[in-house]
């Protein structure tokens, strides 16, 4: 089953914490508590991703953590953003606290396999090589923008390939 929840962050007026308390319950309501699971983030969805793992233990029921073009070490194209108006963009600020909290606690991810595709050319997540984990293996991938990541046939196709490998499936 592939399940896409419905995280409206008003573009940034919702701070990542409290769209992983959404995601969370989105995700107990549709599996329960103890039902495996693999998780794929884009772009903000990544660090919902990564609060709920490290946070909220959801590590513990996840195999795989793919992380497609996810601001994990903050971006450049934050750093004007006040907090008070747009919280969820302001959290991906370079150094931001919301980030060093992140980091402080992603041993947690030590604990499943975690894959992080990025672009060089990525201007939301830039530079583009910050959107790589602190753990696991990491891809770029050759497109021209944020939105390729998700879009571009060469990008669903490498991500698709690694999602199904080892399940039998072809992409």
């Amino acid at each position: 089953m592939i399940f896409s929840p419905f995280l409206p962050h008003g573009c940034g007026r919702k701070d990542i914490r409290s769209l992983a308390k959404n995601l969370d319950d989105q995700i107990v309501s549709l599996f329960g508590h103890d039902t495996q699971i693999d998780l794929l983030g884009f772009s903000m969805g990544g660090l919902i991703s990564r609060v709920w793992l490290q946070e909220m233990l959801g590590y513990r029921r996840t195999m795989r953590f793919f992380s497609v073009g996810c601001p994990h070490q903050g971006t450049l194209t934050a750093q004007c953003v006040p907090y008070n108006l747009f919280p969820g963009i302001a959290e991906m600020k370079l150094g931001s606290d919301f980030l060093k909290s992140l980091n402080n606690s992603s041993n947690y991810l030590k604990e499943i396999n975690c894959r992080s595709y990025f672009c060089y050319c990525d201007l939301m997540v830039f530079p583009g090589f910050r959107a790589i984990l602190p753990f696991g293996s990491s891809k770029s991938i050759q497109v021209f923008s944020h939105k390729s990541l998700i879009k571009n046939s060469k990008a669903i196709d490498l991500i698709s390939a690694d999602i199904l490998e080892g399940t039998g499936l072809k992409s």
